[in-house]
């Protein structure tokens, strides 16, 4: 991302001495994308960046995926997931392919400190606040938030200790892990990476870290989720670090982590249905990010604002509802904490009913995040903890549990 940030103390020329009070040196590291070749910053260390003492494996949480095979729509009950854990280990597997993987955790714990070497992350944040302590500085998030974390970026999560009524954890986090860099759009961009008029957020929408964080002590262990060679393709190793990671007392360049709340997002509307792309907020290799947001719709006297029935032929779908009344999914059982998957291969569109009901509407109450993949997902263990399995029957009123009897309501 090519946006310049400076935080903390920095020699007034890169690869140059920086010390102390005391005379002592700082160690710059430089942390950068696509071999020297990309975005990068400059971080200067109060101890040795690369010293480990320890190298131990690390059990990663269950990664196995089933195919959707038979080919299926599938209905998941997010908010079935239980709570417990902490926002990196304890993250449940939902969805994943090669190229990016969906997790969702409950927690009010903290996390380790943390790294995912494999590729950026882009968390959402469903509900709580806390903060995200990284090498880079602190960033707070709230409900609403996408906080982006580069590749090798050591952090670790701190919710708030509050709880709702019900005296469940507050914090609710979808993951959405790339194998690769998530960044803006590329048609978002100039040629110089400033973000274009048309883009339905700019600069001004992305927080990062506003100063160094300090952390102390020796002997501090880094959960490292790598490249292996087993069925996943993951592996994990709890690194020991002779001095503190958060030991930087300065950095500056255009790569670090922000948040990106989504109402700050512009929905992009027309005379009549826009297509998913005016939706889009990031983008990795092989897959897309949108937002579906509270927004006035089509305003042609004929115009039917939900979606048309639509065959995506090279991507699946995947729907995660966070808020409002989604018009298009009326009747299917699907409420706020579901996910619908969508897969290519099946033509997709409204629920019986939603198609009518929506000409003459002139606005959406609804808010939900979207990922749509080039290559097809497979289901994780919390996916097959938490699916409806009536819901790919809803369009015709009948399934075989019901031995084609059943039927649904369309209220």
């Amino acid at each position: 991302m090519a946006y310049y940030r400076s935080v903390g103390d920095l020699p007034p020329t890169r690869h140059t001495a920086l010390r102390d009070a005391d005379g002592k040196i700082r160690y710059e590291e430089l942390m950068g994308e696509e071999g020297f070749s990309s975005d990068s910053s400059l971080l200067y260390h109060a101890g040795v960046p690369s010293a480990i003492v320890d190298s131990r494996v690390w059990e990663l949480p269950d990664l196995a995926t089933e195919p959707n095979h038979p080919l299926k729509p599938r209905h998941l009950r997010l908010h079935d997931v239980e709570a417990g854990g902490d926002p990196v280990t304890g993250r449940r597997l939902v969805l994943g392919n090669g190229d990016v993987r969906i997790g969702y955790v409950v927690t009010d714990a903290a996390s380790p400190y943390y790294r995912n070497a494999v590729g950026d992350e882009c968390v959402y944040v469903e509900a709580g606040t806390g903060t995200v302590e990284t090498l880079f500085g602190v960033l707070p998030y709230r409900a609403g938030d996408y906080v982006v974390i580069p590749r090798s970026t050591t952090h670790r999560w701190v919710p708030s200790d509050m709880e709702n009524t019900a005296g469940e954890p507050l914090t609710r986090l979808y993951a959405i892990e790339g194998n690769s860099h998530i960044t803006p759009p590329k048609r978002y961009l100039s040629r110089f990476g400033q973000f274009l008029e048309h883009a339905p957020y700019c600069e001004r929408d992305l927080h990062g870290p506003a100063e160094p964080t300090h952390g102390e002590g020796t002997d501090v262990e880094v959960l490292v989720k790598h490249r292996g060679n087993g069925p996943s393709g993951l592996a994990g190793t709890r690194l020991t670090y002779a001095t503190h990671p958060f030991d930087v007392v300065g950095w500056d360049g255009c790569l670090y982590p922000y948040t990106f709340n989504i109402d700050d997002y512009m929905p992009i509307t027309g005379k009549v249905h826009q297509p998913p792309p005016v939706h889009q907020v990031f983008e990795g290799y092989n897959f897309v990010v949108c937002n579906f947001l509270p927004r006035k719709v089509d305003y042609h006297p004929q115009s039917i604002p939900v979606p048309y029935y639509h065959s995506n032929v090279d991507s699946d779908e995947v729907m995660f509802y966070v808020g409002g009344d989604y018009e298009a999914r009326k009747g299917s059982g699907i409420g706020i904490g579901s996910i619908s998957l969508h897969p290519g291969g099946y033509a997709h569109g409204p629920q019986p009913g939603a198609y009518e009901r929506s000409i003459g509407v002139h606005e959406f109450d609804e808010t939900a995040v979207m990922v749509d993949t080039f290559r097809p997902l497979e289901l994780g263990e919390a996916a097959l903890a938490t699916e409806d399995p009536a819901y790919a029957w809803t369009w015709a009123g009948r399934g075989p549990e019901a031995g084609g009897d059943a039927v649904f309501s369309n209220s």
